[in-house]
């Protein structure tokens, strides 16, 4: 019995309870944005179901396995992501069919659509996890020069996935993949001498970039042979009205729909606006006409826990490997939120990025749900030893 209540007291009852309210807030708004008539017979809230329950028992297997483990297979998950990257890519149309202009997916028949590049966004934490310990085991003596070269391994790590999920194109994820290598740089103990200069230069060059798609579009059709109807969305996000029945047609529906809900919202199923494909990027519209500012932000309360809890599981572990996991677990989360919310009120353009554990989407759910079992894993193998105020985990 003692066996079990130890067990009990290791497992992480707060995320469990967290999950779950994301699961009831996905259930309602999936159930709410299915009813528009738009999608015949197809139930996508039992489709979310099943998807949650494909999550859960990718928990149960994940929270078994310790970090040393998952530091030992690292390398081998990284590989398999991008071996399913390349066959994504490689795939003939009737397995990996182009749809909205990108090769994203598999088409499984009896399953639906498998999106490899969401699975490989954790098997790119886990990788770089590794690269950072391995390079500070290795170099026990920091300089300019061991901290540069850290910072070329984590970017050719990164660079070989990205360059795959920029074929396809997708661009939502490219980014997602970068939020990640940002926020492991940031923690990995790279000296701010060269971080500084790096992002400046970064910074700077995307400044031009965005100057040239405004003022001189011509410029970079001519000399970098970009067409300038790929900055639509850039245009339509800045100026809505002029794109209302093309590029800006999503947005402008989102914005009526969140703006009309007002405080309180006009209630569940209560909906009026019109938004095609609202279970999926813009579910946080139907949130927002149909529970208000209220009930938006609860949703947006509910991601701050997660993210405070997930914060605080990387300050409780001590082994350097699962902090830099929850560190770049906390860095996809934070994008994803940010970015999807953002793009229905008008504050980021619009990319093809879910709202994390409430969109519709099983392979969205369950790259998501794999990374929580890490979380769970951590947790569950944290140790604290006796006259020591440090925790420590397995190594």
């Amino acid at each position: 019995m003692d066996q079990y209540k130890k067990k009990a007291d290791r497992f992480d009852w707060t995320l469990t309870l967290l999950l779950f309210l994301f699961f009831l807030v996905s259930c309602a708004a999936i159930y709410s944005a299915q009813a528009s008539g738009q999608y015949g017979a197809k139930n996508f809230l039992l489709m979310q179901v099943f998807w949650y329950v494909i999550g859960a028992a990718i928990i149960s297997v994940s929270i078994f396995i310790d970090g040393y483990q998952y530091k030992r297979l690292s390398w081998y998950l990284y590989g398999f992501g991008l071996i399913l990257l390349l066959a994504v890519y490689l795939a003939p149309e009737s397995i990996a069919p182009i749809r909205n202009g990108a090769k994203s997916w598999f088409v499984i028949r009896g399953i639906g659509q498998i999106q490899p590049s969401e699975f490989v966004k954790t098997f790119l934490i886990l990788a770089l996890s590794r690269v950072i310990t391995s390079h500070h085991e290795n170099h026990l003596e920091k300089t300019l020069k061991t901290d540069f070269l850290l910072l070329v391994k984590l970017g050719v790590t990164t660079a070989v996935p990205l360059g795959l999920i920029m074929l396809q194109p997708d661009l939502g994820t490219g980014l997602v993949i970068l939020s990640i290598l940002t926020g492991l740089i940031l923690i990995s103990g790279i000296s701010w001498k060269i971080i500084i200069p790096i992002y400046s230069a970064g910074a700077s060059l995307g400044a031009l970039i965005f100057y040239l798609v405004l003022i001189k579009p011509d410029f970079l059709e001519k000399y970098l042979h970009v067409q300038t109807y790929q900055f639509n969305r850039i245009y339509a996000w800045l100026d809505p009205y002029s794109h209302a029945t093309s590029s800006s047609y999503h947005l402008l529906k989102s914005l009526s729909a969140v703006g009309s809900g007002l405080i309180t919202g006009k209630g569940f199923t209560n909906r009026e606006v019109y938004i095609p494909e609202a279970h999926t990027d813009f579910i946080f519209s139907v949130i927002g006409e149909e529970y208000g500012f209220v009930g938006g932000s609860i949703v947006v309360g509910l991601f701050f826990l997660l993210i405070y809890h997930l914060i605080k599981t990387a300050l409780d572990t001590r082994d350097l490997f699962n902090t830099y996991v929850c560190t770049g677990i906390i860095s996809v989360i934070t994008f994803h939120v940010f970015q999807n919310i953002g793009m229905t009120i008008q504050v980021l353009p619009i990319t093809g990025i879910p709202l994390p554990f409430i969109s519709y989407g099983g392979s969205s759910l369950m790259g998501n749900m794999f990374a929580m079992g890490l979380v769970y894993s951590i947790r569950y193998h944290h140790k604290t030893y006796m006259f020591s105020t440090d925790n420590s985990l397995q190594a």
